[in-house]
C-alpha cells in the first residue's frame, strides 16, 4: 500500500467573506486527480471554518490551522479540539513554524499538542524544520528529529499524522529547498521514524514539504521518492493551487 499524497492549503490569517467565497469556488471548479490519487485539505482561518465547509466540494476537508493544548475553559482567545469536532472540522494543523518562533511554542508545547488534539479524534498536520542559521551550522537533521522527537515521546499511534517538514528560511521568502535538499531532509526524517519507533511508522507516515511551493516546482518536489506531498502556504489563495494539486500524478505514474 503506497502513501497516498497529501496537499494542504494553509490559507494562514488572509481573506474576507467575498475572497474565500472566491477561493472556494477555484477550488470547486478545479479539474484535478481523483481521492484515490491525492488526498486535499484546506486550512481557512478559524471564522471561516464553517462556511468552507458548508461551500466546499466534498472531495476537499478542512483544516484549523491550531487548537488548544487541553480540553477548553478559561482561555480566552483559543480553540479547543471538542470545538473543532463539534464543527465537524476532521484536521488540524500543529506546531507551524510561525507559531513556534512568533509565539514561543516549544518542542513539549506543540508534542501535548498533537497528542491532546489526536486523544479528541482530531488528524494532525505536524510541523517540523529549521531555521536558515540551524540550516547553515549543519545541525538540520538534529532540529527536525528532536521535534519529532518531543511528538513521539507523547504519541503511541501514528496513523491519523501527517509530518510537515517545512525549512522556517524557505516559508513565503520565494527561495526553495531543491529537491535534492527536500529529499534528503524528507529520508533523514523517515530514517529517524524506522530506528526510532518502527519500520511500519517510517513506510506508512507521509512526510510533506512546505516553502514557497508553487506551480511551477511542484512536480519536480513531487516526484522525490520520499516527498508525499505539500502544505502549501501563499500559492493555496492562488488558482495555481489546481496546479500544485495535479501534481500528486507524477507520484501515480
Amino acid at each position: 500500500m503506497g502513501r497516498k499524497f497529501f496537499v494542504g492549503g494553509n490559507w494562514k490569517c488572509n481573506g474576507t467573506t467575498e475572497e474565500v467565497k472566491k477561493i472556494v469556488k477555484t477550488l470547486n471548479d478545479g479539474q484535478v486527480p481523483s481521492q484515490d490519487v491525492v488526498e486535499v485539505v484546506v486550512s481557512p482561518p478559524f471564522v471561516f471554518l464553517p462556511l468552507v465547509k458548508d461551500l466546499l466540494r466534498p472531495d476537499f476537508h478542512v483544516a484549523a490551522q491550531n487548537c488548544w493544548v487541553k480540553k477548553g475553559g478559561a482561555y480566552t482567545g483559543e480553540v479547543s479540539a471538542e470545538i473543532l469536532v463539534n464543527l465537524g472540522i476532521p484536521w488540524v494543523i500543529i506546531g507551524h513554524s510561525e507559531r513556534r518562533l512568533i509565539l514561543g511554542e516549544s518542542n513539549e508545547f506543540v508534542a501535548d499538542k498533537v497528542a491532546y488534539a489526536l486523544s479528541q479524534g482530531l488528524k494532525v498536520i505536524a510541523c517540523v524544520g529549521e531555521t536558515l542559521e540551524q540550516r547553515e551550522s549543519g545541525s538540520t537533521v538534529e532540529v527536525v528529529a528532536a521535534q519529532t522527537k518531543a511528538i513521539a515521546e507523547k504519541v503511541s499511534n501514528w496513523d491519523n499524522v501527517v509530518i510537515a517538514y517545512e525549512p522556517v528560511w524557505a516559508i513565503g521568502t520565494g527561495k526553495v529547498a531543491s529537491p535534492a535538499q527536500a529529499q534528503e531532509v524528507h529520508f533523514e526524517l523517515r530514517k529517524w521514524l524506522q530506528a526510532n519507533i518502527s519500520p511500519e511508522v517510517a513506510a506508512s507516515t507521509r512526510i510533506i514539504y512546505g516553502g514557497s511551493v508553487n506551480g511551477a516546482n511542484s512536480k519536480e518536489l513531487a516526484g522525490q521518492p520520499d516527498v508525499d506531498g505539500f502544505l502549501v502556504g501563499g500559492a493555496s489563495l492562488k488558482p495555481e493551487f489546481i496546479d500544485i494539486l495535479k501534481s500528486a500524478e507524477v507520484k501515480k505514474n
